[in-house]
C-alpha cells in the first residue's frame, strides 16, 4: 500500500461504510475502507437485496396460480427451490461486485481484514498476510450488527435457521416456526408460506409488525391468516426440544404453555451490534446494549470518531446509515451537514401484501399531545389496483388539525414500498394538508390513493 496514513478510515463496508467511503474520495479526502467479510456488508450480501430477490420468485408463483383470474392458462406449476436461490445469489454477486467497482472508480484503498482501534486515529488491521497498521484523524465505524440469538433457541443450520440460513435452505421446510413477527421474520414467513410451507408466527407484542399502525397490523394479520399462515401474538417460545428431523416448541400463550411440533425453525428476535473486538472499551467510546452512543452527527465523544448505521442503533435501515454516511463524510470534509431525523426515516416491508409507513403511528402521534385528523383510503376504490388485481390495501394518513402538518403515512398493499416515498419527500418539504390537496396525481395510478387518503382526513374524499 502506498500510504498508510489517511483523512479518513471506514471501518465496515455495508451500506452505511462504502457510501461513507466514496462521498468522502468525492470530498477530495484521502479514504481507507476496512472489511472483514464482504463489500456491501450484509444488506447486499445477505439481507435486503437477496430476500427481496426469493419475494420476487415467490410472488411470481403466487402470480402464476391466479393465472386464470387474468385470462391466462399456466398448468403444472411448480417451483425450483435450488434455481430460486441461485437466482438470489447472483443478485447478490453481482452488486457485490458492483460495490468493489464503484470504491476503485472513486479511488478507496480497500483493505479485507478485521479491523481494532489500538488508539486514537489508529486502526491495525488484521489481513490474511499479516497486520497492516493505518492512520487517520477521522475514523469511522460502520462494523453494522448480526442476528440476535436467544438462550436455547440458537441456531444450528439444520433445524434451526437465522436468516442466513434461510437464505441458503438445505431443504424446503414443510412445517415451519418463525420467531418475531418484524420485518426480517415476516419476510421470510412470507416467502416459505407462499411456496407452500405451513408456517407459524409467534410474536411476543400484541400484534404483528409490532413498529407499524396498529390498523395497517390488523390488515396484515387478517392478510396473513387468509393466506393460511397462523399468527400468535403475546406469546412466547419457552423452549426448543430438538430431535432427529423434529423440533418440538413450547409456546407459552395466554399463561398456558402449548407443545407444537416443526421440521424448522427461523429465528427472528432481533439484532445485537458488532461492538466487539473493536477496542471500543480502551478507548472510553460509550456502549448501551450492544450500541455505541452518538449524537445526532454521530459524534461519539471521543475525538475524530464517528459511528454510523445499525451499530449506532435504531432505526436499523440500510438506508438510514448510507445517509449517516454521507453527513459524516460531508462533516469530515467541513462542509456543512444536516442531520439525518429518524422520524422522517420510512420503514418497508417486503411481505405480502407490502407494508410501508413514514412518520408517527395514530397512537403515537395522541401520544405526544397532537389533536389529530385521519384519513384512509382504500385500494378497492382505485382503478389502477382493479385493473392490477390486488384490491386489498389501505392508505392511512395523520395530520396535526392545528398546523395541517403530516406527522405520519401508513400503507399496505401492492408496491406500497414505492408510493411511501412521495409522503417522505412531502415530510422533507414541510408539506400540508394544502399542499397534498393541490398536487394533482396522474390517472390511473396507485399513488392517486395517497391524494385521496389526505382529502379523506379532511372530509373531501371523491371516491368513496
Amino acid at each position: 500500500m502506498a500510504s498508510k496514513s489517511f483523512d479518513m478510515i471506514v471501518i465496515g463496508a455495508g451500506p452505511g461504510g462504502y457510501v461513507a467511503a466514496i462521498r468522502g474520495a468525492q470530498n477530495g479526502l484521502n479514504v481507507a475502507i476496512v472489511e472483514r467479510e464482504h463489500m456491501g456488508g450484509i444488506c447486499l450480501n445477505w439481507g435486503c437485496i437477496p430476500t427481496k430477490a426469493l419475494l420476487r420468485s415467490s410472488e411470481v408463483f403466487h402470480l402464476m396460480h391466479r393465472a386464470k383470474e387474468f385470462g391466462l392458462k399456466a398448468d403444472g406449476i411448480d417451483y425450483d427451490l435450488d434455481a430460486v436461490v441461485k437466482r438470489s445469489r447472483g443478485v447478490a454477486k453481482q452488486l457485490n461486485g458492483g460495490v468493489g467497482h464503484l470504491l476503485k472508480k472513486n479511488k478507496v484503498t480497500a483493505v479485507m481484514g478485521a479491523a481494532t482501534l489500538t488508539g486514537k486515529g489508529k486502526v491495525s488491521v488484521k489481513t490474511d498476510k499479516g497486520t497492516e497498521e493505518l492512520t487517520a484523524k477521522n475514523i469511522i465505524l460502520a462494523t453494522g450488527a448480526r442476528a440476535r440469538e436467544l438462550p436455547g433457541l440458537e441456531a444450528d443450520g439444520d433445524l434451526v435457521w437465522t436468516y442466513k440460513h434461510a437464505l441458503l435452505p438445505p431443504r424446503m421446510p414443510k412445517k415451519l416456526l418463525v420467531i418475531g413477527s418484524g420485518a426480517i421474520g415476516i419476510e421470510f414467513a412470507s416467502f416459505y408460506n407462499t411456496l407452500g410451507a405451513d408456517t407459524t408466527v409467534v410474536e411476543v407484542m400484541d400484534r404483528v409488525l409490532p413498529v407499524e399502525d396498529a390498523e395497517i397490523s390488523a390488515f396484515a394479520k387478517k392478510a396473513f391468516e387468509k393466506q393460511g399462515m397462523k399468527i400468535m401474538q403475546k406469546a412466547m417460545v419457552k423452549q426448543l426440544d430438538r430431535a432427529k428431523g423434529k423440533v418440538t416448541a413450547h409456546i407459552e400463550v395466554g399463561g398456558k404453555v402449548e407443545k407444537h411440533d416443526f421440521d424448522t425453525v427461523i429465528s427472528a428476535v432481533g439484532i445485537v451490534g458488532n461492538v466487539e473486538g473493536l477496542g471500543l472499551e480502551e478507548l472510553g467510546v460509550k456502549v448501551d446494549r450492544t450500541h455505541v452512543v452518538t449524537d445526532e452527527f454521530c459524534r461519539t465523544g471521543v475525538d475524530g470518531l464517528y459511528a454510523i448505521g445499525d451499530i449506532a442503533g435504531a432505526p436499523w435501515l440500510a438506508h438510514k446509515a448510507s445517509h449517516e454516511g454521507v453527513m459524516v463524510a460531508d462533516l469530515v470534509a467541513g462542509k456543512h451537514a444536516h442531520p439525518v431525523k429518524p422520524e422522517s426515516i420510512a420503514g418497508c416491508t417486503y411481505c405480502h401484501p407490502q407494508v410501508a409507513s413514514v412518520g408517527l403511528t395514530e397512537a403515537k402521534a395522541k401520544e405526544a399531545g397532537f389533536d389529530v385528523k385521519v384519513g384512509r383510503f382504500p385500494f378497492i376504490g382505485n382503478g389502477k389496483a382493479i385493473a392490477l388485481g390486488e384490491p386489498e390495501g389501505m392508505v392511512k394518513t395523520i395530520f396535526d388539525k392545528k398546523t395541517g402538518e403530516l406527522l405520519g403515512a401508513h400503507m399496505i398493499g401492492a408496491e406500497v414500498t414505492e408510493l411511501i416515498q412521495g409522503y417522505v419527500v412531502g415530510r422533507q418539504l414541510e408539506t400540508t394538508e394544502e399542499d397534498l390537496m393541490n398536487t394533482v396525481f396522474p390517472h390511473p395510478t396507485l399513488s392517486e390513493m395517497m391524494h385521496e387518503s389526505v382529502l379523506d382526513a379532511y372530509g373531501k374524499v371523491i371516491h368513496i
